[in-house]
């Protein structure tokens, strides 16, 4: 089904390991829970009734779910751990209060050290691969058209704030002020070969409906409507 907002509970079990046998942490692929998938639901039809031989201006207006791009929200929960290469483990903490990053992508692997803000030619191929027109007022080039956002570490890579194509997702249904400031931020980054929708944690912060969540971001999905399949996408978490 194309129309869709999923609401995701993200579990997490993320590896710090130290010491010159291993290398340092960077974001883990993230276990989850589909708590429930919705979309809008169909509204009732409008109906004129004029006379016969008459001529009638008529200025319509309509709000349609958008196909070509779908939503995650939810909450995230994890453990921090000190483990070997064999996973035994040391030492582990819960984390009560979690902070750091959500990433979805279409690839199956990210090279993590290769991580940047993702540029116009890395747009245009996601954008390419997924049938979407750049000309297109819903296009990804013309969704991220931001640059407004907080600073971001990926692993050990430091991404300075207000340098990466963002928005800032809508808090209580309302459009958010576009500055570093904002809650539910979502920044365009690239390892070269991937899109990479990142988002920052926020912590039982007040949401697109108002409600209690960690995070929440939109991806995009075929452009093409006659596509009838949906694009997957791999998630991955980096609490810090």
């Amino acid at each position: 089904m194309r129309d869709k907002l999923a609401l995701l509970a993200l579990t997490l079990l993320f590896f710090f390991t130290a010491g010159n046998l291993f290398t340092g942490a960077v974001p883990e692929g993230a276990s989850f829970d589909f708590n429930s998938t919705e979309s809008l639901p169909v509204k009732s039809v409008g109906t004129i009734t004029t006379a016969g031989g008459s001529f009638t201006v008529v200025n319509l207006n309509v709000t349609n779910q958008n196909s070509r791009w779908k939503a995650y929200v939810g909450n995230a929960t994890g453990t921090l751990t000190l483990q070997d290469g064999n996973n035994y483990t040391i030492y582990d903490w819960s984390v009560s209060a979690p902070a750091g990053e959500v990433y979805a992508t279409r690839g199956s692997s990210v090279t993590w050290a290769s991580i940047r803000c993702a540029g116009v030619s890395n747009i245009t191929s996601e954008q390419t691969a997924l049938n979407i027109s750049t000309l297109k007022d819903d296009s990804i080039n013309n969704t991220f058209l931001n640059n407004s956002h907080k600073a971001m570490v990926v692993g050990d890579i430091i991404l300075s704030n207000s340098s990466c194509f963002s928005i800032a997702t809508y808090v209580n249904s309302t459009a958010q002020a576009s500055d570093e400031n904002a809650l539910f931020q979502e920044l365009l980054l690239s390892d070269v070969n991937n899109i990479v929708y990142s988002t920052i944690i926020e912590n039982n912060r007040p949401g697109y409906n108002n409600a209690s969540l960690d995070f929440q971001m939109i991806v995009p999905d075929y452009g093409n409507e006659t596509i009838t399949s949906d694009v997957p996408y791999y998630f991955y978490i980096e609490l810090s």
